[in-house]
């Protein structure tokens, strides 16, 4: 069959469900607040908190009935999932279906679309619905699914997020805004505005280095209070800041490494998983990886790791998702197409890919 056009149908089905959605869908939230969450030195127990964080959403499904998405936000590896595209640079919906049954098939915990790695900025919002509508259907009630919906702008954030709800997702994976640079405070009343308005279990995504502003511990922690702020994704590639934030936060908040590099101790040190960009070419061994780390078995975990260490750094040798998609084309799992502003693949960083490649067994050796 068509891949794009049972996207296309899917989508439709979606949109007629909407209506009858807002009447059907039901929980039991906790009330919106117009104030800053507490101060940190208030935080309350883990267990006084355990079982209170609304960590389910309520999400439609085709036929128009009302359905309690309700996946926990998993430990272990998330894959932040590069968006195929043909040559002509046109998302390919049904290559789209056939990464996300091998990540079912490998062992990879939960999927991440449109977020950097799925150069989500580029995609239109029909796009995004095809790609949320595949998704939900491909493997929704089945692994996690966390939508990519931060922008620069709090109202934007909010609509997106409520679009993700509406799709089926899990949870929202939401970055802190970029290049406007907010205050420690203008964070915690964006993220807390967010929370506030969306009935759907948001994921914070710290990433300095792309962003330009860093969320420090103590607004995590405060923003950790609220029922429906459930986890983090760390990309400062600080693993120091995981014991500390495991140990006020509570085991019920889910701390993920966003540097593949460093996530492996990063769970050794407290946390529970990583949102992975290596995950997309070697799924079950980033997965083999978290297992060990979780379980404390720090041999286990870097004999694991050893052979996607040169992954973790040539994917990174030009701006990702640049490096991953032209190492899924050399696998075979997808087509060559990357949207401008990006381009492929240098000729120069070729062998490079690929020899890591090589190195973690994701291709043969070419003689």
């Amino acid at each position: 069959e068509n891949g794009s056009g049972t996207a296309r149908q899917i989508v439709g089905e979606c949109r007629l469900s909407m209506l009858m959605f807002a009447h059907l869908a039901s929980a039991a939230f906790i009330a919106s607040r117009s104030a800053l969450l507490p101060t940190p030195a208030t935080h309350p127990s883990a267990a006084a908190t355990a079982g209170t964080r609304a960590c389910v959403a309520t999400a439609p499904r085709r036929g128009g009935e009302a359905v309690m998405a309700g996946m926990p936000l998993p430990a272990g590896s998330l894959v932040a999932l590069a968006t195929p595209m043909t040559s002509t640079g046109e998302v390919d919906i049904a290559t789209l279906r056939e990464l996300l049954r091998w990540h079912k098939a490998e062992g990879t915990d939960g999927v991440v679309i449109l977020g950097t790695t799925g150069e989500a900025s580029t995609l239109t919002s029909a796009e995004k619905e095809e790609v949320m509508a595949a998704t939900r259907e491909e493997v929704g009630g089945e692994m996690a699914i966390l939508v990519g919906t931060g922008t620069i702008s709090t109202e934007a954030t909010i609509a997106a997020t409520k679009q993700a709800k509406l799709f089926g997702a899990d949870a929202a994976l939401v970055v802190t805004p970029y290049y406007v640079k907010p205050s420690q405070a203008g964070l915690v009343a964006h993220f807390t505005r967010i929370a506030d308005a969306v009935e759907l279990p948001i994921v914070l995504y710290n990433v300095p280095g792309r962003t330009g502003v860093d969320m420090s511990v103590e607004t995590t922690v405060a923003l950790s209070r609220h029922p429906r702020i459930c986890g983090l994704k760390d990309a400062t590639g600080d693993n120091t800041r995981a014991a500390p934030m495991r140990a006020v936060c509570g085991d019920d908040f889910r701390l993920y490494s966003g540097e593949d590099a460093a996530a492996r101790e990063y769970v050794l040190q407290g946390g529970d998983g990583v949102i992975s960009v290596t995950a997309n070419v070697a799924p079950a061994a980033v997965a083999a990886v978290m297992a060990s780390g979780r379980a404390g078995d720090a041999a286990a975990a870097l004999a694991a790791d050893g052979p996607l260490m040169a992954l973790h750094r040539d994917l990174f040798c030009e701006a990702n998702p640049i490096p991953v998609k032209w190492a899924l084309h050399k696998m075979g799992r997808m087509g060559e197409g990357i949207r401008s502003p990006l381009s492929p693949l240098g000729v120069a960083f070729q062998p490079r890919v690929a020899g890591a490649l090589q190195q973690a067994g994701c291709i043969a050796s070419e003689e």
